[in-house]
């Protein structure tokens, strides 16, 4: 169960690690990321921590999910 539990863990972190810059990419590249005058808006910025904060869970998803193949 634990090798089971493990392979989950690294291939969700894998796939959140190949989605998510690229979708920051899109998101930076939209025109509802900048005013008028160049500067960020609420809606990158938003973007930006959510992403962030998926990349935080998708980084510890694959550190135990590592974890669980060394020592489950």
């Amino acid at each position: 169960m634990t090798l089971v539990l493990s392979i989950l863990l690294l291939t969700n972190a894998i796939f959140a690690f190949m989605v998510w810059p690229q979708f920051m990419k899109r998101i930076a590249a939209d025109d509802r990321s900048t005013d008028a005058d160049g500067n960020r808006t609420k809606f990158y910025s938003v973007h930006r921590k959510l992403i962030t904060i998926a990349l935080i869970l998708a980084g510890i998803s694959g550190v135990a999910g590592v974890v669980g193949l060394i020592f489950g």
